[in-house]
C-alpha cells in the first residue's frame, strides 16, 4: 500500500505514533528534527494497518532515542525528497538514500546505516565456494543492466560471458531454464528468489570475494552539507546502536544477513 494514498496529515500521524514522538509540547524539552520517510519501499518503511512500518521506521526510533530529540517525521514521496531537504521543509531524510559521488554534491550523509551485499546464485549440481574470477572463467553470468554489479563484473570478471538484463527477474528465469551457469546481484532479491518455489532449483555460490573487493552499495541519512553538528549526533548514534546491540536486534526483524 502506497504512502501518497494516504493524506499528508494522516501520513504525519501514523508515523509520529511509531516512533514514539508523542504529544507536541515534548517539543519544549527535546530538540525537533524533521526527518522526511518515503513509506512505500518494503520492508525499509512502508504502510500497513495504516501505520508506518519497517527497518528504518524502528531504527529512527532508536536513533531518536540515544539523540534525546522529538523525531516529526515529514511524509514525501521520492521524487523531490532532496530537493524538499535543501529547500529546508525537513532537516533530514531517512529513506534508502543511498550515498553516491552525484548525490554529495547537493547533500551531506551520515555515516552508512546499511550496506547491500551481492551473491553469486547458481544451479545446485554447481558447487558452492568457487566464485573468483578464475573460477567462472568461461561461464555465463547474468546480473541487471547499468548496475553496479554490472560495473563490477566488467572490470573483474574479464573472461566471463556477462549477460544483461532490464531486471534481475529476467536473469533468475534464464538461470531457471539453464541459459546462465549463474546471476550476481542484490543478496535482498536473490535470496528471496531462492526462496520462492521457482528459486528450489539453485543455491547460493558465494558472497561477493573478498579479493576483488565488491565496493557495497552504502545508504545513510541525508543532511543540508552545512548542518555539521547534526551529522555528528546521528554518526554518534548510528556507532552506539551498532556497537550496543541494538541495530543487530532490529535488523533480524527485517534481514535474516547482516546489512552493516
Amino acid at each position: 500500500m502506497n504512502l501518497l494514498n494516504f493524506g499528508r496529515k494522516l501520513a504525519l500521524v501514523a508515523l509520529a505514533a511509531v516512533l514514539g514522538a508523542g504529544p507536541p509540547a515534548m517539543a519544549q524539552d527535546r530538540p525537533v528534527i524533521r526527518v522526511a520517510v518515503e513509506g512505500a519501499y518494503p520492508p525499509f518503511n512502508y504502510i500497513e494497518n495504516n501505520e508506518l512500518q519497517g527497518f528504518e521506521v524502528d531504527l529512527l526510533k532508536a536513533l531518536c532515542e540515544v539523540m534525546k530529540v522529538l523525531c516529526v517525521p515529514v511524509a514525501h514521496q521520492w521524487d523531490g525528497i532532496v530537493r524538499g531537504l535543501l529547500n529546508r521543509e525537513y532537516d533530514a531524510i531517512m529513506s534508502s538514500l543511498e550515498i553516491n559521488e552525484r548525490r554529495k554534491k547537493r547533500i551531506a550523509f551520515s555515516i552508512p546505516y546499511y550496506r547491500i551485499p551481492a551473491i553469486f546464485i547458481g544451479p545446485k549440481e554447481t558447487p558452492a565456494g568457487q566464485v573468483s574470477p578464475e573460477a567462472l572463467a568461461g561461464k555465463k553470468i547474468g546480473t541487471a543492466d547499468r548496475s553496479d554489479h554490472e560495473t563490477y563484473l566488467k572490470e573483474f570478471y574479464r573472461e566471463s560471458e556477462i549477460e544483461l538484463y532490464g531486471k534481475t527477474d529476467e536473469a533468475n528465469l534464464d538461470l531457471l531454464v539453464g541459459r546462465l551457469d549463474a546471476v550476481f546481484g542484490d543478496k535482498r532479491f536473490l535470496t528471496r528468489f531462492l526462496e520462492s518455489r521457482e528459486g528450489s532449483c539453485c543455491h547460493v555460490l558465494g558472497d561477493a570475494p573478498a579479493n576483488p573487493a565488491y565496493r557495497h552499495q552504502s545508504y545513510g541519512i541525508g543532511l543540508r552539507q552545512e548542518d555539521t553538528a547534526l551529522k555528528a549526533q546521528f554518526d554518534s548514534a548510528i556507532a552506539q546502536v551498532m556497537a550496543d546491540g541494538t541495530y543487530d536486534r532490529i535488523r533480524a526483524k527485517y534481514f535474516p544477513f547482516d546489512i552493516k
